[in-house]
């Protein structure tokens, strides 16, 4: 059996996917050399850079196998601690050329993730419909705090303020006392930017049935809501 593991969150051995790895005679498959590889090898994820749980959910796909283009902000780039095993490319989106060759990209992909305040992507003429118009088979994934409609989707937001929406926070800390913000690993990681790839790869796996693509509204409220 091929077990996989995101304990830690540490890139898995090399040597568990490495080619022509040999099955165990105990296993009662042949003992010929056959090729073992990972679950998303093949995927091709756009993933413009954000904050944390968007890099995180497109570092999750890259463990597995998918191949990460980060697109980061030009000029400035990106210094980000969850880029591993990730390509990079730099665009001005504010640009005619920068957006053309999003779109270009965007066209080859599998998957895209944008991690923006709704309406963003639709400024720039990048939103859904015109990129599932160009690519049917995109899987565009949407990461934000409160989600892409409702109230207060437009509003900026921490980890702090959707584990507290969500009722989480007061799971945390001693009867009597106030309660303790446990990081940013509830809402931005965990109910974020793992929920997230779950999303994706539960998209793709429709994909398989369907031939199309979908728009995934992953908001870290409703995943923190998911995990309580």
């Amino acid at each position: 059996m091929l077990r996989l593991s995101v304990a830690g969150f540490r890139r898995l051995p090399a040597s568990l996917y490495s080619q022509n790895r040999p099955m165990s005679a105990s296993s009662g498959q042949s003992s010929s050399r056959a090729t073992v590889a990972r679950p998303l090898s093949g995927v091709r994820v756009l993933e413009l850079a954000g904050l944390a749980p968007s890099p995180f959910c497109g570092m999750i796909l890259g463990d597995f196998g998918a191949d990460v283009i980060r697109v980061d902000r030009y000029p400035h780039g990106e210094q980000d601690r969850l880029g591993r095993g990730k390509r990079s490319i730099a665009l001005n989106l504010k640009t005619d050329g920068g957006r053309d060759a999003l779109l270009q990209l965007a066209a080859k992909a599998d998957v895209l993730i944008e991690p923006f305040r709704p309406g963003k992507m639709e400024s720039l003429g990048l939103g859904p419909d015109r990129l599932l118009e160009k690519n049917p088979a995109l899987i565009y994934a949407r990461l934000t705090g409160f989600g892409q409609t409702g109230s207060l989707a437009p509003r900026a937001g921490h980890d702090l303020n959707y584990i507290a929406i969500a009722g989480a926070l007061s799971l945390f800390g001693r009867a009597g006392e106030k309660p303790m913000w446990p990081g940013n690993l509830l809402a931005d990681f965990a109910g974020g930017g793992m929920l997230c790839a779950l999303g994706i790869c539960m998209a793709l796996l429709e994909r398989t049935r369907s031939g199309r693509g979908q728009v995934i509204d992953a908001a870290m409220v409703d995943g923190t809501s998911y995990l309580r």
